[in-house]
């Protein structure tokens, strides 16, 4: 599946992968935000904390209604309150896919699956 976007020059179709590893890259500049979790975790009561190679498997892409619609499923850190997280990372996936790819985002989901102690290095 993929979003097509237009443009006085032409078509561009944009994977589904491409949307979510960019919004992926852009949350994880995020205050606060110690990882994207897996959409289908939670076996066992444990949250899986992805790497920086498969963030998109955090994050789902769909269109609803001919609107783009994105899940993040997140990580907070512990001792940052949940919902700025949370605003500034919708805040930011937002802006950057306006700006990198030139799609309007209608609604950016944000799933919080766990608290994390930051590691201080």
């Amino acid at each position: 599946m993929s979003v097509e976007v237009s443009t006085q020059l032409g078509q561009i179709e944009v994977a589904n992968d491409v949307i979510a590893t960019v919004a992926g890259i852009a949350a994880m500049d995020c205050y606060g935000l110690v990882g994207m979790a897996s959409r289908s975790q939670l076996k066992d009561g444990i949250t899986e904390l992805l790497r920086k190679e498969n963030l998109s498997k955090g994050i789902e892409v769909r269109e609803e209604n001919g609107e783009i619609v994105i899940d993040l499923y997140i990580i907070v850190g512990y001792g940052t309150k949940i919902s700025e997280v949370a605003n500034n990372v919708q805040s930011k996936v937002r802006y950057t896919l306006d700006q990198i790819v030139g799609l309007k985002v209608n609604k950016v989901n944000i799933f919080v699956q766990g608290v994390r102690l930051v590691n201080e290095e």
